[in-house]
């Protein structure tokens, strides 16, 4: 599509993603994802706890208020770029040695991914995502954008469990990748052009993290179980209750509604835990209302708890 078609599409809030430069996903080729499968139970609650009581308070809102600062993160835009360029450097600031490179698209925002090696299986490779572009649909380019749940909070949710996790000196078993996507919001565009760049790459799973500040009542973690995985999606679940408080809820998209389909379509196991069990409970998100003071930050860091839970359990299963 040219950029008017897809500016066309997003004022006219229409659900879309942008498969101009794919190949026919009927014959897309599928990823190798090795021979693992997602245990029966959990078995590191020990290790699990102890990182869990490292997650912080106050980082990820400091992180956030920053993030939001910028006008907007528009993929397609100077200020996507500037804002991907100080997630870039947070990342490596605030985990010192750690691998963090720029995926760089055809579009002025570049993906972040920051990689720990796996101490025993370095070449399976677990992900762990979330966009990091904001859009405006009545202004995309220009709008003020500040994109605090949408997706601000997934961004730093899955900040702080790499801080975490790093900090911690734990050696997973398998690689662990976090990638921070540019471009969601112009048709998983990031997410697209890094899975069909990891074609000859060993990807285990991909959970992703798509809006996690806003619960509705009751609190719950959706699970969404279209364009997922059914066994990831049990396991998730297995997740979710054993590492927080909350219960969980099934719902459907209705389409491929973010980064996790674009793994999803080339075979990889991919899940979503939401933030609520409604698509569209948040009606702020894509305006100028999406602010920090709407972001339950204690839901949210219950989010950070599902990433180390499924993190740690994961890059160490047999």
């Amino acid at each position: 599509m040219t950029k008017d078609q897809i500016l066309n599409l997003i004022t006219n809030n229409v659900r879309f993603r942008d498969v101009t430069d794919f190949e026919n996903t009927d014959t897309l080729a599928k990823q190798n994802t090795g021979s693992f499968s997602f245990p029966s139970a959990l078995s590191h609650q020990k290790q699990v706890s102890q990182a869990v009581s490292k997650i912080s308070q106050t980082i990820p809102k400091s992180m956030l208020t920053n993030f939001t600062a910028f006008t907007n993160r528009y993929y397609n835009s100077n200020n996507g770029k500037q804002s991907s360029n100080w997630l870039y450097k947070v990342i490596k600031d605030m985990n010192p040695g750690i691998n963090v490179t720029k995926f760089v698209h055809k579009f002025p925002q570049p993906s972040v991914i920051a990689r720990i090696d796996g101490s025993e299986k370095p070449d399976e490779i677990l992900v762990v995502s979330a966009h990091q572009d904001s859009i405006n649909i009545d202004s995309p380019e220009n709008g003020r954008a500040p994109g605090a749940d949408d997706d601000g909070s997934g961004s730093v949710t899955i900040l702080e469990a790499l801080r975490v996790l790093y900090s911690s000196g734990l050696c997973p078993k398998r690689s662990v990748e976090f990638h921070w996507y540019a471009g969601e919001e112009g048709g998983l565009l990031g997410s697209a052009d890094v899975s069909k760049a990891y074609a000859d790459k060993t990807v285990v799973a991909d959970l992703h993290f798509d809006m996690t500040g806003y619960p509705m009542d009751p609190p719950a973690v959706g699970i969404v179980t279209d364009y997922t995985d059914t066994d990831m999606n049990r396991f998730l679940r297995m997740i979710v209750k054993g590492y927080t408080d909350l219960p969980t809820k099934d719902f459907q998209c209705g389409y491929a509604c973010s980064d996790h389909a674009s793994w999803h379509e080339r075979g990889v196991k991919s899940a979503l835990p939401f933030e609520n069990q409604y698509v569209d409970g948040n009606r702020n998100i894509h305006t100028v209302n999406d602010t920090i003071d709407t972001v339950d930050f204690s839901h949210l860091l219950k989010f950070v708890k599902i990433a180390l839970g499924f993190i740690i359990e994961v890059s160490d299963a047999t």
